[in-house]
């Protein structure tokens, strides 16, 4: 009895991890963000392009360790949230591809990267 209570309290955990939306897409202005006060642990990667397999370039993650571990390794940094960008320097949402959405990291200089979150992490608001 208690390995089944486990194995489905497993996949409970798992399939809200997995479909967890952390982010928001102001639907006038496409600005994407990620609110500070997060009740549940996620963390979120863009990558390059719009696969899993390629090169992580930006992480969002209410775990510190992740925060500090990724940093260096994305190019656009690891953050707890959009607030913890450097100022001036925002995130555009740019089209669809494919389950990924097509993201614009534009900096406060007016220097841009486009990368790939997944749908199922923001939603359009």
């Amino acid at each position: 009895m208690t390995k089944i209570l486990s194995v489905v309290l497993f996949l409970v955990i798992s399939f809200s991890a997995i479909g967890q939306t952390i982010g928001r897409v102001n639907k006038k202005t496409k600005e994407f963000t990620v609110a500070a006060d997060q009740k549940a642990a996620y963390t979120v990667f863009g990558y390059q392009y719009p696969n899993i397999t390629t090169k992580k370039v930006i992480c969002f993650s209410s775990s510190e360790n992740m925060v500090r571990e990724e940093n260096p390794k994305c190019l656009l940094g690891a953050y707890f949230d959009t607030d913890k960008m450097k100022v001036g320097d925002k995130i555009l949402y740019v089209g669809v591809a494919g389950s990924f959405a097509r993201m614009k990291y534009v900096t406060g200089s007016g220097k841009s990267m486009l990368f790939y979150l997944p749908k199922s992490s923001f939603a359009i608001k």
